[in-house]
């Protein structure tokens, strides 16, 4: 997979985040990633094969887990009960890159019903406001051997 594909994915992600698929919004889509992956071009060697797969990777389980999070804040928001349990968590971090960092605050906060909220001084830890949540440290698994897990896949 080359850069040019990569970034005809970054333009489809782009489509799907904005929920409109005209030609003109692909084209800023494609705009947006072109400058994207220049702004990092230096993280993305050539000669790594193993690379364009594991960022895709990446942009699969974002876009599984937007869906899955969008029906449940759907379903949860037009329940009569409206019974839910927010909290904000500590989440400890494992990854240590500010590129890293920052794509795992903005992959949370991209996903309907949770919310980055700060980053400790360290950088050693995430909290996040979660809108429903049943066990802290299921959510806390999840965040970890998901996007963590990944994002450091896709940069390593």
């Amino acid at each position: 997979m080359n850069l040019f594909l990569l970034n005809l994915i970054l333009a489809l992600v782009w489509g799907a985040v904005t929920g409109s698929f005209a030609p003109a919004n692909l084209l800023f889509g494609f705009a947006l990633g072109f400058t994207a992956l220049w702004m990092v071009r230096d993280r993305f060697a050539i000669n790594d094969v193993k690379r364009p797969a594991r960022i895709a990777r990446l942009a699969w389980l974002f876009i599984y887990e937007l869906v899955l999070s969008s029906i449940k804040v759907a379903r949860d928001t037009l329940s009569p009960r409206m019974e839910f349990r927010p909290a904000i968590i500590a989440i400890p971090l494992d990854v240590e890159e500010d590129i890293g960092i920052m794509l795992l605050a903005n992959l949370i906060s991209l996903t309907p019903g949770t919310l980055s909220v700060d980053i400790s001084q360290d950088r050693t830890t995430l909290y996040l406001h979660a809108m429903d949540v049943d066990d802290p440290d299921d959510l806390r698994r999840d965040i970890k051997q998901g996007f963590e897990r990944r994002i450091m896949e896709a940069l390593g």
